[in-house]
């Protein structure tokens, strides 16, 4: 199986110019033949504030999610990406969709809504897992990484890999940020945690997450993919923008 992990910049908001981002990104990974490509949490609406931006609230049946849907019709590639989903019962969801050949494939709703995230979202409450020629695949979102029940339950639903969507935020002045440090911070979350889930449940554990400073608010990008037995296999050599690109050979 051939996937894209993409370490992309997502401002707040800007539905229109992440669509457009996600779709070069999209356009490149086509060209290289990639199976999966997976984009950060909430790369399609960035990390809003929902109650000071309702507006980029979007509906999966919306115009926006389908513009994503619609850019994998007539290719070959299945494609992850995050926004934040109206909820009519109340606070919104942080979800991942799943895109292939033009339609709707999966959703996942992150289920750890911990510490600010609480005030703002809604807890999604099942496990996804989607099949694809190659392999099948399961979703974790970000604060999912303090959740090890997130990983054994798609673990046990039979998933072969799962990608894990991130955009953890940093803390401290933007002004003052130190990209290496934040950049540290999570790779070790990852390199500790997604590595023992990895090895415990016997999976392959991909990793996108957000980069870049956004309005308000800095993230420290990261790709990783690591194998059945805890190895980190891939990852992105800093915090800038790009894509990680890997191959695993996951058993038919």
């Amino acid at each position: 199986m051939h996937i894209a992990l993409v370490q992309m910049r997502c401002e707040k908001g800007t539905i229109n110019a992440n669509l457009a981002a996600i779709q070069v990104y999209l356009r490149e990974a086509i060209s290289r033949n990639v199976d999966i490509i997976c984009f950060p949490e909430m790369s399609i609406t960035g990390y809003i504030n929902p109650t000071r931006q309702p507006e980029a609230i979007l509906r999966l049946d919306g115009p926006e999610a389908a513009r994503f849907v619609a850019m994998t019709a007539g290719t070959a590639v299945t494609a992850i990406a995050g926004l934040v989903e109206a909820n009519p019962q109340g606070k919104p969801f942080i979800t991942q969709v799943v895109a292939r050949e033009g339609r709707l494939l999966a959703y996942y709703r992150k289920k750890t809504i911990i510490d600010e995230e609480e005030r703002w979202f809604a807890p999604g409450a099942a496990t996804t897992v989607f099949s694809h020629p190659k392999g099948t695949c399961g979703l974790a979102i970000c604060a999912d990484i303090e959740n090890p029940a997130v990983f054994a339950d798609n673990a046990q639903q039979g998933a072969q890999i799962i990608f894990e969507a991130a955009a953890p935020g940093l803390y401290g002045e933007q002004a003052t940020r130190n990209w290496q440090s934040g950049y540290d911070w999570w790779r070790g979350e990852c390199h500790t945690k997604l590595a023992h889930y990895a090895r415990e449940n016997h999976v392959f554990i991909s990793v996108a997450t957000q980069a870049g400073r956004t309005i308000d608010e800095d993230f420290p990008g990261g790709g990783y993919v690591f194998s059945p037995d805890g190895a980190c296999l891939y990852e992105s050599p800093d915090w800038s923008e790009g894509v990680l690109y890997a191959t695993l050979a996951i058993a038919s």
